[in-house]
This record gives structure tokens, sequence and C-alpha cells, in this order.
């Protein structure tokens, strides 16, 4: 197959963008990963019953398992969440405050406004071949990440900060940065370390896209099957901080609401845990006897316009079509009350939060007011959108509320991957309506905002943005803010700029919602709701 770590820039290839709950649930594959998938296309393999200690954890996850497992590329909910457990980075991160923690390394580094990070590596941690993990293997996965010639997801993450990696000796390494940035320690844990003598092999990367997994984490992959599950087992030489409380578990996937409801639901249910649970399946599944419990986030309905289609160049157009929507009525219809209309691009759990100077509060007088400002008659808009359940739900209130100011709307959802290759392919569209949560790799601002924003990006690609005078100042702002020291001024620059984001509104969220985990209490405990795709079992266990 062709090496798709070439094909677009880093961060913000279209993989990434698809698996990151863009798209909103990463429910499509990009044909380029399907096609490297190995195995099956479904099969009835469970992991095995057992019974006691023994039993199985049976999971069901709302995403595919067919996109990419290689750690350095992946953005894909299900691979990610299952890396989190195969893999292990110097620091790992608690899946909810997201505060960093030794996982293969012994400490946190005691002063994180230093511009070298020396870390010791735990003594007798090991590969699930027997193998010991090394210095060598964690410069390995750095210098890809750093390689000026490889692109890769997590480069994105890395090299506006670091500098290089180096060892010191067998059990030690050196992070030398190129300016102090403390956000960075939580980042490692999107750093897994690989042992150098299985991915340094010819194909070998390739190998990792498909599915192959060997790490130093509590749980080793035991059988993959694209489409169907995937399997682990108790890694019993792991020495770690996070044990393994299951002796195996199974991991379904399941993209489909209806099936997988059910797979959770019932005196017979097939499994014990379920994420991306619907809005309209609470209360049933809650009478059931089951915890269902959402975790509000970054994840959220953006609209994203084309600058190079006109209307959309001129901000008022831009600025009335999102004064137009009744979000209010898009919470309590679509999003069944589990959702807040944005009034910022960040959420309002996020540490840098700050109310925009620009909030789109529903005004329709004043949407026609900027139309009527603007010079802008009859005019007709075809909303090019992801198919995704709850973007669809959400896409009549948009239409009605544009219908409502005199603009002609149509909807057109589509497969996810097709409403991208369409912008790969630079097509023209005046408008996409689809969901982003970059939150799974972090809560940072600077990572947030740089994962939307940026000369280079992929999505200001798509809005044919990034050439503006008010862009460039942008995105200057914006590398000022990443390299800040102090704390406080930091976080006001990000404030600073993200009004700027809020008034352009080339690319912004309508509304951020919650998305829901349902369990099965007198079975499990330790289970905390993440705000962000997926499942983390780390320190969950048996009731």
């Amino acid at each position: 197959m062709r090496d798709v770590t070439h094909d677009v820039p880093a961060p913000h290839r279209r993989t990434f963008l698809k698996y990151t709950g863009v798209l909103g649930a990463a429910a499509a594959v990009s044909a380029s990963l399907s096609a490297c998938s190995a195995g099956p296309e479904s099969t009835n393999d469970t992991g095995g019953g057992g019974s006691g200690a023994n039993r199985t954890l049976t999971a069901v996850i709302g995403y595919g398992n067919d996109g990419s497992w290689d750690p350095t590329q992946t953005a894909s909910a299900f691979c990610m969440a299952a890396n989190h457990h195969i893999y292990e980075g110097l620091l790992d991160t608690d899946p909810i405050s997201r505060e960093p923690y030794a996982a293969l390394a012994t400490e946190v580094p005691e002063d994180p406004g230093g511009t070298s990070w020396r870390f010791t590596l735990r003594e007798g941690a090991t590969f699930h071949d027997g193998k010991p993990v090394t210095a060598d293997d964690v410069v390995f996965v750095f210098e890809r990440i750093l390689d000026p010639g490889t692109q890769t997801l997590a480069k994105g993450f890395f090299a506006s900060w670091l500098k290089e990696v180096r060892k010191i000796d067998a059990r030690t390494v050196e992070l030398v940065l190129k300016f102090p940035f403390p956000d960075g320690l939580a980042r490692l844990t999107l750093a897994k370390i690989m042992p150098k003598h299985v991915f340094s092999k010819p194909g070998a990367w390739d190998d990792a896209i498909k599915g192959k997994a060997i790490g130093s984490g509590p749980y080793r992959q035991t059988a993959h099957h694209p489409k169907s599950n995937t399997t682990f087992e108790a890694f019993d030489g792991y020495n770690g901080p996070r044990k393994p409380a299951f002796r195996k578990m199974n991991w379904l996937t399941i993209v489909d609401a209806a099936p997988r409801v059910a797979k959770i639901s019932g005196a017979s249910a097939g499994a014990q845990i379920a994420d991306n649970i619907p809005y309209a399946n609470i209360a049933q599944l809650e009478s059931g006897g089951l915890t269902v419990a959402g975790g509000a986030g970054m994840n959220n309905l953006f609209l994203m316009f084309n600058t190079r289609h006109k209307p959309f160049d001129d901000v008022r157009v831009r600025q009335a079509l999102h004064y137009a929507i009744d979000t209010e009525k898009m919470v309590e219809v679509a999003l069944k009350g589990h959702g807040k209309p944005s009034s910022s691009f960040l959420d309002e759990s996020n540490p840098s939060y700050r109310r925009a100077k620009t909030v789109y509060d529903y005004d329709p007088d004043k949407a026609k007011t900027l139309l009527k400002e603007a010079g802008v008659k009859g005019l007709s808009i075809d909303i090019l959108a992801v198919n995704v359940s709850w973007i669809v739900d959400c896409l009549p209130t948009i239409k009605a509320s544009w219908d409502a100011i005199g603009v002609k709307t149509t909807l057109s959802p589509q497969e996810t991957t097709a409403v991208f290759t369409k912008m790969d392919q630079k097509q023209d569209y005046q408008v996409v309506a689809a969901a982003s949560n970059p939150n799974q790799f972090g809560l940072d601002a600077d990572l947030i905002m740089h994962y939307n924003y940026g000369p280079e990006n992929l999505w200001m690609q798509y809005t044919r943005w990034a050439g503006d005078p008010v862009a460039k100042a942008l995105f200057r702002d914006m590398d000022r803010a990443t390299r800040e020291p102090d704390p406080e001024k930091k976080k006001a620059m990000v404030q600073d700029y993200v009004d700027v984001v809020a008034e352009q509104a080339v690319l912004y969220p309508v509304v951020h919602n919650e998305l829901m985990t349902a369990w099965d209490p007198k079975r499990l405990s330790g289970i905390r709701a993440q705000a962000y795709p997926g499942i983390n079992l780390l320190q969950a266990k048996w009731a």
C-alpha cells in the first residue's frame, strides 16, 4: 500500500480530522487506511468467556477499529483509546483531569518550566515480547516524530517546542526544549514508546497502521479483527503504576447506534460498558439499571465557510448566519438538553475559557441587518454536512433558522469520506457542518487552537483563509502565545486571539455537547465518563 504518512501536512492530515471525533464520530474511515486493514471483515470471536477473576470484560465502542493503530499517526477514537492500554509514554495523563503522572519514567520533572527534562526509565520495564525498554526505544520514537522528512500527526504536538531527545545512558534520556513549555509534560502521553527492534524493520510502520501493537502497558493485544473487535489480555510482565484489573478484554466496534445500545441493554446484555450513547436512549438504559453519565468538553458542531466563495469572504455574512441560528432550540430539540450554545471557541470547562467578545446569541434581526449591510440578497446555501446522527439531528434547526431570514437553505448530509474527498480535491463548496473534538489529545488551549488554526493547517486550507491579512496576524499572535513563559500572560494572550477567531467566524462552533457513556454498576466500578470519544479502563475494576 502507499505510504499514507506523506500525504498531507501534520498534524492536520485528513486522517487526523476524520478520527478525532471530527466528524464526529469517526464513523468513516479513509479509503487509504481501510485498504490497509488486515483480517476478516467480521468475526464472532468474543475473546473468551471465563468466570471469576478470569472473566472477560466486554466493551462496545461506537467508532471503527480499522483506522491507523500507529501511535505516532492515529487520531482514531477506538485506536487511541486502545493504545492507552497497550503502550506507555514517559508520562501519561489522567483521562479526566489530564494531569501528568510517571508512566515509563520514574517521576515527573520537578521544574516543568525548565528547558531540559531528564527522565529515568522504570527498572524492569519490558515490552510485550519480553525485551527490555531502553533509552534507544525512546530516542527512536521521538526521532521519528521530529524527523522533518516524516510527516506524523504527533509532530504537530511536539515540533514547535521540542528540539531533540538525547540518550544519556541505557535507562536515561534528556528532552531538550527550544524554550520553556510546561504544557509539554501533558503532551508526552501522545508519544507512546514503541520497541525499536520491532518497528525499525522494513514495512513495520505499515504493520502498525494495520493493527500491529507491541507496547509496555498493562494490556497486550491478543487479536485484531477490523470492523469487528479487538481483544486484550493482562500483561504479566507489567510493573508500572496502572495494574491490569481484567484478565481479558474484548472491545467490539459497533458504529450504528441501535445495535450498540442493544448490546448493553437487557438482562442478557453482552457487554458491561458502551460509549457514544444516543441521548434518546439514556432514560431506557437508566431504567434498566445502567449508569449513564456525560462528559462535557470540546465536542462541538461547527460551521466552516469557504472564503473563496462569495459572499462568504465577507465577515458580516459569516456573522449573520451564526446570529440567525436558534441555538437554544437546537440544544433542546436535537441534543435533548445535553449541550450549550457556544460562547467561545473553547468550551466553558476549559481552563483558558473566557466568554468571547463576540457571542452569537440568537438574533435574527441582527442577522438580516448584517446581510443588508453586506449587500446580500436572495442568498441560497447548500450545507455540505457529515451524516453523523447527532449532526443530522441538528441540521433542521439551521435550515429553519436560515430560511426564516430569507436564506434559501438546502441540506446535503453525506458520508464523512465523501465530504472530505470533495474538499481534498479542492472542489467548490459553500458551508460545511461537521463535528470536532480535539480533547482526546489534551486540554491545553494552545493545542486545541493550533489543531484548528495555523498557516499550514489543513482546516485553513479548506477555508481558503490562511492568506488573509487578519489570518496572518492571528497566526503570529498564536505563535507568540506558545512561547510566552508566564502562564497568566499566556492565558490572556490566548483569550485575546480567541476573540479574533470568534469575530471572524471562519471555522467556529455553534454548540458544544456532551458525550455519553453507559455501564453496569453492578459489574464495574471506577468508571469515569470522558468528554472525548473512547473509554479508559486503567483505573476500573470488577465491582
